[in-house]
């Protein structure tokens, strides 16, 4: 899952779970399956996180962050 990726690291969006409206609402914001997102921040007690994607930064709910499901990266 989103949540569980450490500062640095990157994963592929494999599907967003949850009820319909949050999953418009994370598509509309550009987490759409196959897309890299990359773990640049969390807040201090870890709510929301800092993620990069498409060329932006984006703040996102930790509780938002774990209904999306990823592949993580292998690091060469």
């Amino acid at each position: 899952m989103l949540h569980q990726l450490k500062i640095g690291q990157t994963g592929q969006i494999l599907s967003v779970k949850g009820e319909e409206r949050l999953q418009n609402r994370l598509y509309d914001l550009g987490l759409l399956p196959n897309t890299a997102v990359t773990l640049t921040g969390r807040a201090p007690f870890g709510d929301p996180l800092e993620l990069s994607l498409r060329g932006y930064s984006l703040s996102l709910r930790l509780s938002h962050a774990k209904q999306i499901q990823i592949k993580e990266e292998s690091v060469s």
